[in-house]
């Protein structure tokens, strides 16, 4: 009785205490952001924004007010200059998507090739951003592909492939999916490096998109449906491409995660948030069992 009696004066004293509490969250002060991809027998695409404050309650307007318009960008070969010109396009979401590409009514207009090098050039604001990239034009090589049923649900299936490495050391992979027309998106994990299987062919689990403003349904994750068309974009990257695109997936992956460290997006851009990576893409379709 006695412990009774101390625990309800406690408590009561502890809510006798009880008020509000208003907490200043701090606003970090926005970074450029830049996205920007060269593809081989493609023209490169940058994609200029600035960032928002971790605590912001993200609006269309916010959205549309993100974009930085009139940029400088140029991209360079080593041998030709080309400067982007920014376009827009409408989306279903009612933001108009800008972005910067190669004007093509200009004679020194160029699209990515293998085993090149480009560096990139962002003025802004009076502030330049460089960053340079390679498109590798060797790697690792998809030998073939084949599909498993899920067991506990005979709808779905796995798609597998057999990827052979070269005997050179670093070697990078981001690959992507699309199922039926749809859009390319990556799994939660869509890279492949040859630390371990360098050198070898292997055998590995190529998994479904995802997309990432939707919850994760692990049961299915992964998985594709029977019967389904999917295309796959794999692509040879440089190692800092492979940098950037493994911490943001685990960064993703742990979201959420209270028991995760911290981790790092790493860009290759010094002064600006993301990166410029260059992609050596092979695209092939697979048609998944029925």
């Amino acid at each position: 009785m006695r412990i009774q009696t101390i625990l309800l004066v406690c408590c009561c004293a502890w809510m006798s205490c009880e008020k509000d509490i208003t907490v200043d969250l701090p606003q970090g002060e926005p970074q450029t952001v830049i996205e920007g991809t060269i593809v081989n027998d493609e023209y490169p695409e940058v994609i200029l924004t600035r960032s928002f404050s971790y605590f912001s309650h993200i609006s269309v307007d916010q959205l549309k007010d993100a974009f930085v318009h009139n940029a400088v960008i140029t991209v360079s070969d080593g041998n030709s200059t080309m400067q982007l010109k920014e376009f827009s396009k409408d989306t279903t979401n009612r933001v108009k998507w800008y972005y910067y590409t190669a004007d093509t009514t200009q004679p020194a207009a160029f699209k990515g090739k293998l085993n090149k090098s480009y560096t990139l050039r962002v003025a802004v604001d009076d502030q330049t951003f460089n960053a340079v990239t390679t498109i590798p034009g060797a790697g690792m090589v998809i030998d073939s592909t084949w599909s498993t049923i899920y067991s506990k649900d005979p709808t779905l299936a796995r798609l597998w492939a057999r990827i052979t490495d070269p005997q050179e050391r670093g070697n990078y992979v981001r690959y992507r999916t699309a199922r039926n027309g749809g859009v390319y998106r990556p799994g939660i994990n869509s890279t492949i490096d040859d630390q371990i299987v360098n050198g070898t062919s292997f055998n590995t689990q190529l998994d479904a998109g995802h997309d990432r403003t939707q919850e994760i349904n692990f049961d299915t994750y992964g998985y594709f449906k029977r019967g389904d068309s999917v295309n796959v974009e794999f692509s040879n990257i440089d190692k800092a491409t492979f940098d950037f695109w493994r911490s943001l997936d685990l960064a993703y992956a742990s979201n959420g995660n209270v028991f995760a460290s911290p981790i790092q997006v790493r860009g290759n851009i010094s002064g600006a948030l993301g990166y410029w990576g260059g992609y050596g893409a092979r695209r092939l379709n697979v048609k998944i069992r029925k």
